[in-house]
């Protein structure tokens, strides 16, 4: 199975401004330095993606451990399990993740692929959840991973159900190709947009990941704007892959229901 270069796909554009001379921005430019590619960084590695001076870094990258943002480990210092205590509160992406579970892992056992829920942060999908398939390694995904809108079939389902302005506003920026199968011309990606209107899935056939396919369907609030897709990912030609787009749907739709029924309302996008 080939594998990306890197197993995080990187984020498109500048990271969100910070003032750089404050102790928070320059805390937070240190964080923005990891990547799932690259969890373990050294002083030096930190300083140098980060731009701090390196005995601010070290200073502060001393803070971090010690309230638990990072942890040493045997290669230099990674994310710690603070970070991930914070995330786990967010209450969209738990609210979303909790509803969405045994549809999940209902659509797991009938397709018996790899199946994914993710949402839009910025410009990138980001991965609330994964469930492996027995006999095939999925590597471009993972738990709090991203992944660029255009590039994959989940970004697309969100995106084709977004507002238009968002649309725009995406394809108006840089459309950097993951794999040479990769839509990067904005008049391809609007007429792809239109299909999954038309039909209510997308398809990312080898655009994310070479040798693999994903089956995508958005999950919409009660205005019909995505708040989330969910898919499966497999290994196989288009003309196979399109028999997974009802389930897909199916599941997407039952997700919809619940988050509706459940409390009378749905998370916000």
């Amino acid at each position: 199975m080939p594998r990306p270069t890197e197993q995080d796909t990187p984020r498109r554009g500048a990271p969100p401004e910070v003032d750089a001379r404050s102790a928070l921005g320059k805390a937070l430019a240190i964080l923005d330095a990891f990547s799932a590619a690259e969890p373990d960084l050294s002083i030096r590695d930190i300083a140098e993606r980060s731009g701090v001076a390196r005995s601010t870094t070290h200073r502060l990258v001393g803070e971090l451990v010690a309230w638990g943002a990072l942890e040493r480990g045997p290669r230099g210092v990674r994310p710690g399990p603070r970070l991930f205590e914070l995330g786990s509160m967010a209450p969209t992406p738990r609210v979303l993740r909790e509803a969405a579970s045994p549809y999940l892992h209902t659509l797991r056992e009938a397709s018996r692929l790899t199946v994914n829920l993710a949402r839009r942060e910025g410009d990138a999908v980001v991965y609330l959840e994964k469930i492996g398939a027995r006999d095939l390694e999925v590597p471009h995904s993972r738990l709090g991973g991203r992944g660029l809108l255009h590039a994959t079939g989940l970004g697309k389902a969100i995106l084709a159900y977004s507002p238009p302005h968002v649309r725009e506003e995406y394809l108006a920026g840089p459309l950097p190709a993951v794999t040479p199968a990769t839509l990067t011309d904005p008049g391809a990606l609007r007429a792809e947009f239109v299909r999954i209107r038309r039909d209510g899935v997308a398809f990312d056939v080898e655009e994310s990941l070479s040798g693999l396919f994903c089956v995508a369907a958005p999950v919409r609030d009660a205005s019909g704007q995505a708040l989330a897709a969910v898919s499966v990912t497999g290994a196989t030609a288009l003309s196979q892959a399109e028999r997974f787009g009802p389930v897909v749907a199916a599941t997407a739709r039952a997700i919809e229901r619940h988050l509706r029924e459940g409390d009378g309302r749905a998370p916000q996008s």
